[in-house]
């Protein structure tokens, strides 16, 4: 799965930046799940760290509802994501520090310049990040 391009849909693109722009306190989080190796849904899921604005953590009874609701749905887990309110969409040291699916695509969305939203992708394997390409797929 890990690959160095991914296309994912507009409108799945367009919900996660809109719940980002909803929350420029905190940071926000959930899953993104793939059928075929194409992004399909988005789980938001609450962030329970301690400090919200400053790092995420996923509400673990969420997280587990929403892998067994992919379950049912035959999808499968493809990217983790979540926003950095006042930083850019670059992996911080603790999101490489806590990255625990090395299968996973991780998403993050920067509020940093005003006005323009920024969403990059990462695959991070032992601590290190590298760039994914994301396109917007044609919708069909």
């Amino acid at each position: 799965m890990l690959a160095s391009e991914i296309q994912i849909s507009r409108k799945l693109t367009n919900e996660l930046l809109h719940l980002a722009q909803i929350s420029p306190q905190a940071e926000i989080c959930g899953l993104v799940s793939a059928k075929n190796n194409q992004p399909v849904r988005c789980y938001p899921i609450k962030n329970v760290a301690a400090q919200p604005q400053q790092q995420f953590l996923l509400d673990a009874e969420q997280q587990i509802a929403a892998m067994k609701t992919m379950r049912e749905h035959s999808e499968e887990l493809f990217a983790i994501y979540h926003s950095h309110p006042t930083s850019p969409a670059i992996p911080s040291t603790t999101d490489l520090d806590l990255a625990a699916y090395e299968d996973a695509l991780y998403l993050i969305i920067s509020l940093n310049t005003k006005g323009v939203l920024e969403m990059r992708g990462f695959n991070i394997q032992q601590k290190t990040a590298e760039e994914v390409v994301l396109t917007l797929a044609d919708e069909s």
